[in-house]
């Protein structure tokens, strides 16, 4: 087998460098499960244990050894979703007019540089979104963008993550905002000022820097998050109580969303994020559930459309990446070579199939996301 792709590897692990680089926030946030040895077929599943919450009981003396207390462990699952690809196709004519201007490795490598860069805002964006829906609470006000005058709201949202449990001080916890949200992040004087910031980093060079001990990231694919139609829904459940994620509802009419913010009448406090749809007459939010115990009949309100800025624990969002399948003995490729991106982890196929006259090269990528822990997620609404 003709090894097409070695002239061309500094090519493409500079592409990779660069890639590496782009406005993405979710990527370098969450869990990355990327294994450049593996291949993983669409549809395939990865699994991961999660232990309940423990019960505690009082120590009473005896000459018998306690039983203990079962415990049951939980698993959850992630599915491998996605196979996507980029396609680029040669003949030999457009490889020799290259090669009498610019030069085909030049042109070759910016291509690499776009097929990366495509296929990463695809898996950016699939992070988004899983965020974001699976979100415990939400801050802030629909339609308006944070910090117009100071960042109070990222200790807002800190509060919610940590009193749901969420290690505090680890160092792991993300704030991924919208450039909008940047600007004025950027544009507040006490963020500015050196010897308010302990830095000239925001001033002279634009840096984002951790706040409250979260890391501040921007990207390109924070959504736009659509409100669903639901009026006039009412709560179905005298017994609600703290915890509870299954919201029963009876009257009202339209629908409720994944995403949408919910309120109840009889907290003021708690804006909730819908982590299931409207249906069959019940919809669930986010863990851990309800902060306080509703009543029947309490008025369920729909929020607004807004921007969806998330907050969350690299430990609550994972992305898990390999190489597409292949039939065994390979496929018609004449040459491959997989590649990993240093700075993100994320791994990435490149293929050289040869055909009559003309050559198809091919970056592809295998993904699934998941959000594993709703409790170690927020979102900020804009």
């Amino acid at each position: 087998m003709a090894n097409v792709l070695t002239d061309l590897a500094a090519d493409i692990y500079k592409a990779a460098d660069v890639v590496g680089r782009e406005l993405v926030g979710f990527i370098p946030s969450a869990t990355i499960n990327a294994n450049g040895s593996e291949r993983a077929a669409k549809g395939d599943t990865v699994r991961a244990s999660f232990t309940r919450t423990a019960s505690a009981v009082n120590v009473t003396e005896a000459m018998t050894i306690p039983e203990g207390t079962d415990q049951t462990v939980d698993n959850k699952t992630l599915s491998i979703t996605n196979a996507r690809a980029v396609q680029i196709p040669y003949t030999g004519e457009d490889i020799l007019h290259l090669n009498n201007g610019i030069g085909f490795e030049t042109v070759y490598g910016d291509q690499i540089k776009q097929a990366m860069r495509t296929l990463v805002n695809e898996m950016e964006e699939d992070l988004a979104i899983e965020a974001y829906q699976n979100a415990s609470r939400a801050f802030g006000t629909a339609g308006t963008t944070p910090f117009g005058s100071n960042f109070s709201e990222v200790a807002e949202l800190r509060q919610i993550l940590v009193d749901n449990g969420m290690p505090a001080n680890d160092g792991q916890a993300s704030v991924v905002m919208n450039t909008l949200a940047g600007t004025n992040l950027r544009q507040l004087a006490q963020l500015q000022k050196a010897n308010e910031a302990g830095g000239t980093d925001l001033l002279r060079q634009g840096t984002l820097l951790d706040l409250q001990g979260m890391m501040i990231k921007e990207s390109a694919q924070v959504q736009d998050h659509t409100k669903g139609t639901g009026a006039s829904y009412l709560l179905n459940d005298a017994s609600h109580a703290v915890d509870d994620t299954t919201i029963a509802t009876d009257t009202g009419s339209g629908t409720i969303l994944a995403g949408d913010i919910v309120t109840f009448a009889g907290d003021s406090v708690n804006k909730y994020v819908v982590n299931t749809a409207l249906s069959g007459g019940s919809f669930a939010i986010g863990a851990p559930g309800s902060r306080v115990a509703l009543a029947d009949n309490a008025a369920i309100t729909v929020g607004n459309s807004y921007a969806a800025n998330v907050a969350f624990h690299r430990a609550a969002l994972e992305i898990a990446m390999r190489a597409p399948a292949v039939p065994d003995g390979g496929d018609a490729a004449d040459d491959a070579m997989t590649v990993q991106d240093p700075f993100s982890g994320l791994v990435f196929e490149i293929r050289v199939y040869k055909g009559y006259r003309k050559t198809m090269i091919e970056v592809a990528a295998s993904w699934g996301v998941k959000a594993w822990k709703p409790d170690y997620i927020a979102v900020l609404l804009g």
